[in-house]
């Protein structure tokens, strides 16, 4: 009896150690209200960011918590994006009894802000930030340090990683900033964010905004033969078969080969939305974005899918082969594909 009485203490110690490890490993509710207010600011959807901004009160963000997200904004996707998710807060708080908080704090007068904010940039970054770029515009290098890191961060309210988690999910919303959305995403990890959290973020906010076809459902039926979660809607079913494929961050198909007859078959596909990748087999992959067309050619072994932090959308035009059909091969490793940017 004692026995077995140490094996279910022993079992429910496992359990709860699990529960913990699951629960520090996923965003905590107050992490995942930054990320909606900070993507909706940065997309300028005043509908759901006000929607975002009263969840986020109800679930016990404060409300110069969330003033302190919206003045970072101005930073990361200018002043007007910002001014308005101000508004939006404020006309939220005209509405109810939210709890205010503790305010920011700015820094004196005499504060040396340059230095303060090098400080807070090199240790946020690992070493001091320095470059050819920073060199032909100094200019920009004072505001980062004085404005960003010096001003804003010095405030309070947020911790480091709050802010970097609100920062991922603003460049996240925004097309064609890449290299500063890899940097913070790297930063972030620097404050101990994991990659499950940063995953996280990043499918919560870098969907394409304007979805021209849909969604669709879960692509379950081609599951096995793509890595990460995808999703299908079937366009057309007669003569020329045509679906669109939206592919969260990292999902891939696996590698493939279309087969058809007399050097017919193939596939087109058109790119709507988000950043991915094509391969052919023996060849650099190729980066797409929103405009992009591919011809694949019958015979040719290939994969495409998602960039690492962006979903990625294609219509996928079949076309039509007698006796045609799809080979799937082996996986796009994670070696390989880590590769690409």
């Amino acid at each position: 009896m004692k026995i077995k009485i140490i094996v279910l203490i022993l079992f429910g110690l496992i359990f709860m150690t699990g529960v913990k490890t699951m629960a520090k490993d996923n965003l905590n509710q107050k992490q995942r209200d930054i990320v909606m207010i900070s993507s909706y600011t940065a997309a300028s959807d005043m509908n759901k960011l006000e929607s975002s901004i009263k969840k986020g009160l109800d679930d016990g963000l404060t409300v110069n918590e969330i003033k302190e997200v919206l003045v970072q904004m101005y930073a990361y996707c200018g002043f007007p994006k910002s001014l308005n998710g101000l508004s939006t807060l404020l006309k939220v708080t005209k509405t109810g009894n939210y709890k205010e908080g503790e305010a920011g704090k700015p820094l004196s007068k005499e504060a040396d802000k340059n230095k303060i904010g090098m400080e807070t940039q090199t240790e946020l970054c690992g070493s001091p930030v320095k470059g050819e770029l920073f060199e032909f515009a100094p200019a920009i290098d004072d505001y980062l340090k004085e404005h960003l890191f010096g001003d804003i961060f010095a405030r309070g309210v947020l911790t480091h990683q709050d802010r970097e988690i609100a920062t991922i999910a603003a460049l996240s919303s925004i097309e064609g900033v890449e290299p500063q959305l890899n940097a913070h995403i790297q930063i972030g990890k620097n404050t101990g964010l994991t990659d499950k959290q940063i995953s996280e973020i990043l499918i919560l906010t870098s969907k394409p905004k304007t979805e021209v076809f849909g969604i669709g459902d879960k692509n379950d039926g081609y599951a096995k033969y793509f890595k990460g979660q995808s999703y299908l809607n079937l366009l057309t079913k007669e003569q020329v078969v045509t679906a669109n494929v939206t592919f969260e961050p990292k999902c891939r198909n696996n590698w493939h080969i279309h087969h058809g007859k007399d050097n017919k078959g193939g596939q087109i596909l058109l790119v709507t939305g988000g950043r991915g990748y094509y391969q052919e087999w023996g060849k650099p992959a190729q980066e797409l974005k929103k405009g992009d067309v591919v011809y694949i050619l019958p015979e040719i072994k290939h994969w495409h899918g998602a960039a690492k932090a962006s979903w990625f959308s294609h219509v996928a035009i079949e076309i039509p082969s007698e006796g045609g059909y799809t080979q799937w091969c082996e996986e796009v490793s994670d070696n390989e594909y880590n590769k690409l940017k």
